[in-house]
């Protein structure tokens, strides 16, 4: 084995012994960062936002650097052995690829199908934990859905109406003072431009170009706000690709309660969407006036649509 061969194998080896505890810090210091941040942070409804918005993110993130660092170390084993043949450096990259990836797959497979389940209770502590009046220092009570909506102005109650914002009103007993919070709803819905609530919903669409098996079609989407009035329209390519959900939630579909249970009433509806590649959108309803409403407005395609974006 020639002298330059050998210099690149040994600098090949100090790389990587280099890089294994620089991944392996950065994935360390990823993870102790957001415990702390989360930690640190006092209010439930901002933890609820840390968790739900980012803490995929930094958890993913975290599990990239490990498999990285992984990667690396396997990349050191038996480095003795490529003096006497060159043909190892390439089978122990491959095999440090497969370990590295195999890793990182297994990751993704808990992130993608465990973590929602935990994430989904830790939420619901954080939106539902008692909140305390910073100025009496006096629990407040989370108001129903039917009580809160003396609260809310119209534009707010057009928002839950359409299931794009779930709002929660907190009041204090003794003094009346009110805490209002905003959460994402159960159903996507734009911001409208001009009056700036989440109340733009698609009405109809109108297909001004017919898909061929060579050729992608054309589609007119009319949007129109629920509240302000406003009408929208985006025109959208079809693709001549197949790709469409059999299953459809129609209006007919219905919650039936058994005329023969005596026992206590229905406090709580939980529904599980399964989507295609293993995704699971959960809901919960308080009654079924709500739960029948959601099923009005739901569409299994465009929660698709939305989840592959």
């Amino acid at each position: 084995m020639n002298e330059s061969t050998l210099n690149f194998l040994n600098n090949w080896s100090s790389a990587m012994l280099i890089l294994t505890p620089v991944f392996a810090g950065i994935g360390i210091f990823i993870f102790i960062f957001y415990k702390v941040k989360l930690a640190t942070t006092k209010i439930y409804k901002d933890k609820y936002d840390l968790v739900s918005k980012h803490e995929y993110k930094y958890l993913l993130t975290t599990h990239i650097a490990i498999a990285s660092a992984i990667f690396f170390i396997c990349n050191t084993y038996e480095a003795s052995g490529l003096t006497h043949s060159f043909m190892w450096f390439w089978i122990r990259l491959f095999i440090s690829l497969c370990i590295g990836v195999l890793y990182g797959y297994v990751a993704l497979l808990m992130l993608n199908f465990y973590y929602p389940t935990q994430q989904a209770k830790r939420l619901k502590a954080y939106r539902y934990e008692p909140r305390i009046n910073p100025k009496t220092g006096n629990k407040m009570k989370l108001l129903s859905e039917e009580e809160e909506d003396a609260y809310l102005d119209e534009g707010m109650q057009a928002e839950e109406d359409v299931f794009s914002v779930d709002y929660d009103v907190w009041i204090d007993i003794d003094t009346g003072d009110t805490h209002i919070e905003k959460y994402e709803g159960r159903l996507h819905a734009m911001e409208c431009d001009r009056c700036g609530f989440q109340t733009l919903k698609l009405e109809k669409e109108e297909i001004t170009k017919e898909v061929t098996e060579h050729e992608d079609g054309e589609l007119i989407k009319h949007y129109k706000c629920t509240y302000c009035k406003r009408i929208k329209r985006k025109t959208v390519n079809l693709s001549h690709e197949k790709s469409a959900s059999d299953f459809k939630v129609t209006e007919s579909t219905q919650f039936v309660e058994d005329p023969l249970n005596s026992g206590p009433k229905i406090v709580l509806l939980k529904m599980d969407i399964h989507i295609s590649g293993g995704r699971i959108q959960n809901y919960e309803f308080q009654n079924m006036n709500e739960a029948q409403k959601f099923l009005k407005e739901f569409d299994i395609s465009k929660l698709e649509e939305e989840a592959d974006q």
